[in-house]
């Protein structure tokens, strides 16, 4: 815990925003399963998280995750360009080259360098108590270093990811097609490029070799499993960022039945009539009675129609058909709080809290909660642990300073109210240099 205390040496202001959704992350987990599989490395331990941005990019930080932006995702025209991504970021990890980044940069002369390869760390592996690695941007020179690739590790990388996709029984073809979305952008200025390409570099050579690769690779049969979580990870994202009528007005090109309802009821529940979106996706979990994500969905619409008890409801048997899903436990405390069930929702806040530390939205119910018990001390912890994701870090001191004198002095709690406190000092004072 004493190293982690450092991670905030190097943050800048601006923080990215995650995209948390349990059905878009169950459906990426679904595409990923394979590749991951085929390289190593297990789909419970590496999490693919959406980082809520338009651009064209996906990159690692750790070996813990693997970030893709939603701009990448909607702009994908199939589950392998996702799967092709997904097997590329992994060689970084399974090639070693996220962990000798990690050497090198603890090994700099400057603390901006040592404090960036720990924030890396700890936001995407999610180990440790202090919820405050996900405050890394893409402005200083430190950050651009550690997440760019060299022109080899792209070799290694890319090498590596058609083998994986060979392995898991994916069209290797995705592979070019998402390099051929990034088609000329070496010309461009590098204001003007995507942030994939200024990370991995982008050469004819390369993409002559990744030809090569995918001439020898035969095309596997069609994987219909990949190709409907696609359609719904693509389908939900897209209503979800979309206009209301641009949504409606290309989802009867939707094949899915229940993903066509999907979409129907995101883009319903924007307008004021609640009773169409529900009658969509009540229709959608009549074609999928055990859909957790789908009756998380009826549960959040319920929510926006007020109707708190239903809500419970729709959410409880969600978190029953998929009871370690830290979202879906998140939003069922969320449902309990809105009802009044203040301490039914407390333990479920903390679940979801212990499974996964990165949803903002999920540490403010919990403060709320806390405070509704009286437990003002841990209140004071919860919106310092949240400040400090976001890489407020001076408001996070604030309230770890009242977090720290509410606390009995030496438990766990008060210990994790110092650590953000100690961060928030150190952020500071490097400010002032």
């Amino acid at each position: 815990m004493a190293l982690i205390v450092m991670l905030w040496m190097a943050l800048p202001a601006r923080a990215f925003d995650l995209m948390r959704d349990a059905g878009i992350e169950h459906g990426l987990r679904e595409i990923a399963a394979p590749v991951l599989n085929a390289a190593g490395l297990s789909p419970d331990r590496v999490k693919i998280l959406v980082v809520d941005a338009g651009a064209l990019n996906a990159f690692v930080v750790s070996n813990g995750a693997i970030f893709l932006h939603r701009g990448l995702i909607a702009r994908a025209t199939s589950a392998p360009m996702i799967q092709a991504v997904i097997a590329h970021e992994a060689a970084h990890i399974a090639n070693g080259h996220i962990a000798r980044r990690m050497t090198n940069m603890r090994s700099a002369n400057t603390a901006a360098g040592f404090g960036l390869a720990l924030a890396t760390a700890a936001a995407a592996s999610g180990a440790g108590q202090v919820a405050g690695g996900l405050a890394i941007g893409t402005q200083s020179a430190a950050e651009r270093r550690f997440l760019s690739h060299t022109r080899a590790e792209e070799s290694s990388a890319d090498q590596s990811g058609i083998r994986y996709l060979r392995r898991a029984g994916v069209d290797p073809r995705g592979y070019l097609e998402v390099l051929r979305l990034f088609g000329g952008q070496d010309v461009l200025s590098e204001q003007r490029q995507d942030p994939y390409v200024r990370s991995h570099p982008l050469t004819r050579a390369r993409i002559r070799a990744v030809e090569a690769y995918v001439a020898e690779s035969p095309a596997p049969p069609p994987d219909a499993k990949a190709a409907y979580w696609f359609a719904r990870v693509k389908g939900a994202l897209t209503a979800k960022t979309r206009a209301r009528k641009w949504t409606l007005g290309r989802v009867d090109e939707e094949e899915h039945a229940d993903i066509h309802l999907m979409r129907s009821a995101i883009a319903h529940a924007k307008g004021a009539n609640k009773a169409t979106a529900l009658r969509a996706i009540e229709a959608a979990i009549a074609l999928r009675p055990k859909d957790a994500f789908y009756h998380a969905l009826r549960g959040d619409i319920l929510m926006q129609a007020r109707q708190f008890g239903s809500a419970t409801g729709a959410y409880t048997q969600a978190a029953r058909y998929a009871p370690h899903d830290a979202l879906i436990q998140a939003g069922l405390g969320r449902v309990l709080l809105a009802d009044g069930q203040t301490n039914a929702a407390l333990r479920k806040l903390e679940l979801a809290r212990s499974l996964d530390f990165r949803d903002g939205v999920m540490l403010r119910d919990l403060a709320v909660a806390y405070a509704k018990t009286d437990q003002t001390g841990m209140a004071a912890l919860i919106t310092a642990e949240r400040y400090a994701l976001s890489g407020r870090l001076e408001d996070a001191g604030i309230h770890a300073t009242r977090a720290a004198a509410l606390l009995d002095e030496g438990t766990g709690p008060w210990q994790r109210a110092q650590d953000v406190l100690n961060a928030s000092e150190r952020h500071a004072q490097s400010n002032r240099r």
